[in-house]
């Protein structure tokens, strides 16, 4: 039932999605983000002086947060990050 539910949500976000908004868009992305366990991402982790600490690339689920932390999952491993500065990239084609 909850998967029949999700796909007509689904659908109907993607019909409603050829509207062309931007906004949108960006939103059905998300939705399909957190569908799929993540989209395809290059994230660069930096110290606060600008120095790079680690990269990841894959498919990688990352979370937005208030509070001075990024956290995100990757390999099956969750990795969180504490006054960091986080640069993600993601492929979103």
């Amino acid at each position: 039932m909850k998967k029949k539910i999700l796909a007509v949500v689904l659908g109907l976000t993607l019909c409603l999605g050829m509207t062309g908004c931007a906004s949108w868009d960006r939103a059905v992305t998300d939705m399909k983000s957190d569908v799929n366990g993540g989209m395809q991402r290059t994230i660069t982790v930096y110290t606060a002086d600008g120095k790079e600490l680690a990269t990841y690339k894959g498919k990688i689920d990352i979370g937005a947060y208030d509070g001075g932390y990024v956290k995100f999952d990757f390999n099956g491993k969750r990795y969180i990050y504490y006054n960091c500065f986080v640069e993600s990239i993601a492929d979103i084609d």
